[in-house]
């Protein structure tokens, strides 16, 4: 059996390498087999190279993608029309998710959040909330549908109960550098939003100099494709293309995006933030039936943004996952009271006079990276308080020997830091032309 099991898996390499249609049934059992742990690394590592050589069709992506769904637990919905999330492919300074699932809950939509701890230079949602006293991320899928039931929204780690086959395919990608394989990409995403039951679902692709996708072309095949797999599977989907050449809102680090988070949810905050989150909450709105348009969904986001609602939901969601009720009530309050802060605060004065043209946001990630905000190996400890204060907005005017960022950190700048974040602001001679963050949709 197991010799036989073999050759089937020889063929469906063969066929991937020779750019032929795998059999799905046999692609279908291999995944099983994956998530069973039935199948040696070897034999899992040359199927994943020849999709990363050769790619797949979208029909093996869809397939690929349900099986790697169907491999754990699924939340199940009497009427999943209300039921949505969405997916950033990560950024600067996105702190979208802290806000969103809130805003949305209070809207009345429900929101079984599953989101991820930061590695690489993208900052994680789950860091950012562990930097909350006492806020417990580690939920089980029970755990997730009840708190969905009771509040409206939950946001959890994602774990073995989850999609795992997803795990052990993304340990290997890891170490055979296939982490880039679009269609692997999306079956990763879309496996576990699929999971939480979701009857509509919005994804965040991001483009830029701090994106992983750099162009705008690699970021829509990427939408293209992960929109084809979600919609496969029966949820529906819209992409949005933004631009990643600018850290978003005013704040870059966990407990600093918690307090940019609770400052919009306050109704007021960073603008740039605002924006952002109403446009990822208007599709949503629209596809679940709760709003007849994008007029009607925006008005009814700004709304629960400006009214103490969002706030609401989002402190009812920290005390149901473990806050204390003192705790929250006074994190809502004046966040800066509860929030861990570094033991030093740096100031960066502008060099010359101009307008504010780009901040190099990846120098703002490695730097926070490097002194404890990120992680290098997964077993890294993170350190909450470390990040970024940008004092100054795209396109504003700026006098030479103004303060434009405070940088948060414990340990000593090197004068190699120094350099780079007194560099990474761009001043031009013109004020630039305003832009949004939005570049293009994919449905």
């Amino acid at each position: 059996m197991i010799k036989m099991n073999q050759h089937k898996i020889e063929d469906l390499i063969k066929s991937v390498e020779s750019k032929q249609p795998m059999n799905l049934d046999i692609l279908a059992q291999f995944i099983r087999d994956v998530a069973s742990r039935s199948i040696p690394v070897t034999t899992i590592e040359k199927w994943l190279k020849a999709v990363h050589r050769n790619g797949i069709s979208v029909e093996e992506t869809i397939v690929l993608t349900r099986e790697m769904m169907e491999s754990g637990s699924i939340l199940n919905w009497d009427d999943n029309r209300l039921v949505v999330d969405k997916h950033s492919t990560g950024g600067v300074g996105d702190k979208m998710s802290l806000i969103l699932a809130p805003a949305l809950a209070a809207c009345g939509l429900k929101v079984p959040m599953l989101a991820g701890r930061g590695l690489g230079h993208t900052g994680g949602t789950i860091d950012k909330l562990e930097s909350i006293p006492g806020f417990n991320c580690l939920l089980s899928p029970q755990q997730m549908q009840k708190q969905v039931f009771e509040i409206g929204c939950c946001i959890a780690a994602q774990n073995d109960a989850i999609a795992p086959a997803d795990g052990l395919l993304y340990a290997v990608r890891d170490v055979t550098n296939t982490i880039d394989s679009i269609p692997l990409i999306t079956a990763s995403i879309i496996s576990k939003k699929a999971a939480e039951g979701l009857g509509s679902l919005v994804l965040d692709v991001k483009c830029g100099n701090a994106a992983f996708m750099k162009t705008q072309t690699d970021a829509e095949a990427l939408a293209r494709s992960m929109v084809g797999a979600a919609t496969g599977l029966g949820i529906n989907t819209t992409a949005q293309i933004t631009q990643m050449n600018f850290p978003i809102g005013k704040y870059v680090g966990n407990s600093l995006e918690v307090l940019g988070s609770i400052e919009v949810l306050q109704g007021h905050g960073s603008s740039d933030t605002r924006e952002l989150v109403v446009t990822q909450c208007v599709p949503l709105l629209v596809q679940s039936g709760l709003a007849a348009n994008n007029y009607e969904a925006e008005i009814m986001v700004v709304d629960v943004l400006g009214n103490g609602r969002a706030l609401d939901f989002f402190k009812q969601m920290c005390i149901s996952q473990g806050v204390d009720g003192r705790v929250a009530e006074l994190l809502v309050k004046n966040p800066k009271e509860v929030l861990k802060f570094a033991d030093n605060a740096t100031r960066f004065k502008a060099t010359e006079s101009g307008y504010v043209g780009s901040i190099n946001s990846m120098t703002f990630a490695e730097i926070a990276r490097k002194h404890g905000a990120g992680r290098f190996s997964i077993e890294d400890e993170i350190i909450p308080e470390i990040g970024f204060e940008i004092l100054i907005e795209h396109g504003q005017k700026i006098a030479k020997g103004h303060d434009w960022l405070v940088f948060h950190h414990n340990e000593q700048i090197t004068e190699d830091d120094l350099f780079k974040l007194t560099n990474s602001l761009e001043i031009a001679n013109q004020k630039p032309e305003q832009t949004t963050r939005l570049i293009s949709v994919i449905s």
